[in-house]
Parts: structure tokens; C-alpha cells; sequence
């Protein structure tokens, strides 16, 4: 496909536009048709061209650990970065750059390099310091993982930012280092009753994120977990070696 390059000021206004609205607002430049623009909150740049001769839009990006998850196929495009994407349209494309912003402010170690400028310089000496340093990190850990899920349980599908907890899979205090605690793949975004069950060992959850339910639950518990739930979709490399030690270590069958 040709790119069209340079980009008349209609295609730079648009790729500007579509940039600054999913979280990518420095302008980084143009070249050889691709517009790039960086983030100070998110990893990576973003490189957006326009086909010359369809109208057809183009992200390119170079984050692996978003082309690792990122959920659509890949464009056959001559393209700067790792990999491209393509939608007939900019407003198609709309979708695919708001969840390069999500997965590119939580991979790899976004949250923890937010928590270590966060917590520079803080004593951790006594009990209450070392307090004020986790929850810290739990916020933003929670926020992290908001993005991550798209502010939603996978479980439930409940939606409610007020309802839902940031379920660590290996506990804070069980992790070696702030880096795991800190690790989205080390998280899940669950609705409050999920999150208590999962956190007691009442509920685990398979490789392939089937639920797994103790025989420890009461009837109602168990009638008004197992009547809401769907299988976890989406679990990598990361999540599925935390589950073990969850299903280890915490699960009570």
C-alpha cells in the first residue's frame, strides 16, 4: 500500500488530532509519510499515515509489549516501528489507538517507574512509613490495572469503578520485589465479591481462565458466583505463571 508523504495538512491535522485524543500528544515529527508523537505517561511513540490512494489509515508502533497483546492484525505496510495496523477509516482506527494508550501506560514497567518517582526520597523505617509507601503503590497499581482491563471485570463485566478492586495474584507482601508487585501481569480487575473470594483461595482461576470454585463455598456463594462469571479471556505468559502460584499457594480446593 502507498503511504501518502509528505502528509498534506488535512492528514498531519487528523493524525494530530487522533493522537492528542487517545494520550499520545508530542509531536514528534514526520517521515517518509509517518507523523510520530510520544506520551509522557505512556511507553513508546506512535507513527499514523494515510494511504495515497484509498483513504485508508495506518498505525505503526514500536512497543513490543504492546504488539504482543494488542488484539488486531497486523497491516502489510512498509512502516516504521515493530508492527502496523490499518482501518479503512480514521474513525475505525479510534479503537486500536486507544488500546495502544492502555496497554502502553501498564507494559512493562510503567507503574513501577510511577511508583519509584512517586516514593523517591520517603523513609520506610518504621511500620507506618512502610504503610504509606504500599498504599501508594496499590493506587497506583489499581489505576494501572483500570487501564489494563478497560475499566472493567472480566468476570462479571461489572463496569462500576466503585465495585471493583485490584486483585493482586501473588500478594503484595508475598512478591520479592516492588517490580512484581507493581507487574499488571501479577493483577486482575475484579468485582468486589470476586476479589474476596479470590483473595481467601475460594476461587482460582485454570491457564485458560476458567474458573475453578472450592468445595468450601456455601450454596449461595457458590449459586451467585458461578451464575455471573465467564471465562478470563486474554491471560499471558505472565498472568498464567502467577495463577500457578495463586492455585499453589492460596486455593483452598
Amino acid at each position: 500500500m502507498a503511504i501518502e508523504s509528505p502528509q498534506s495538512f488535512v492528514t498531519y491535522s487528523a493524525s494530530e488530532q487522533a493522537a492528542w485524543q487517545n494520550g499520545f500528544r508530542k509531536n514528534l515529527g514526520q517521515e517518509n509519510g509517518w507523523a510520530a508523537f510520544g506520551s509522557t505517561t505512556a511507553k513508546g511513540t506512535i507513527f499514523l499515515a494515510s494511504g495515497s490512494d484509498n483513504g485508508s489509515w495506518y498505525v505503526a508502533i514500536d512497543h513490543p509489549g504492546v504488539v504482543a497483546e494488542l488484539p488486531f492484525p497486523k497491516a502489510c505496510v512498509t512502516h516504521p516501528g515493530i508492527a502496523a495496523y490499518s482501518a479503512a477509516h480514521m474513525s475505525e482506527l479510534y479503537p486500536v489507538l486507544t488500546r495502544i494508550y492502555e496497554l502502553s501506560v501498564s507494559l512493562p514497567d510503567g507503574p513501577l517507574e510511577e511508583f519509584q518517582a512517586a516514593t523517591d526520597g520517603l523513609p520506610e523505617k518504621t511500620e507506618a512509613e512502610r504503610l504509606v509507601k504500599q498504599r501508594i503503590g496499590q493506587d497506583i497499581f489499581r489505576n494501572r490495572l483500570i487501564s489494563y482491563w478497560q475499566g472493567r471485570c472480566p468476570i462479571s463485566d461489572i463496569s462500576d469503578t466503585e465495585l471493583l478492586r485490584a486483585s493482586h495474584i501473588k500478594p503484595w507482601k508475598d512478591c520479592e520485589t516492588d517490580a512484581e508487585r507493581l507487574d499488571v501481569h501479577n493483577g486482575i480487575l475484579l468485582s468486589a465479591l470476586w476479589d474476596a473470594a479470590f483473595d481467601k483461595g475460594l476461587v482460582t482461576f485454570k491457564d485458560d481462565g476458567t474458573p475453578e470454585f472450592s468445595s468450601k463455598l456455601s450454596a449461595p456463594a457458590m449459586s451467585s458466583l458461578s451464575g455471573h462469571s465467564k471465562r478470563i479471556s486474554g491471560l499471558t505468559a505472565g498472568h498464567k505463571e502467577n495463577l500457578i502460584w495463586h492455585r499453589d499457594q492460596v486455593f483452598n480446593p
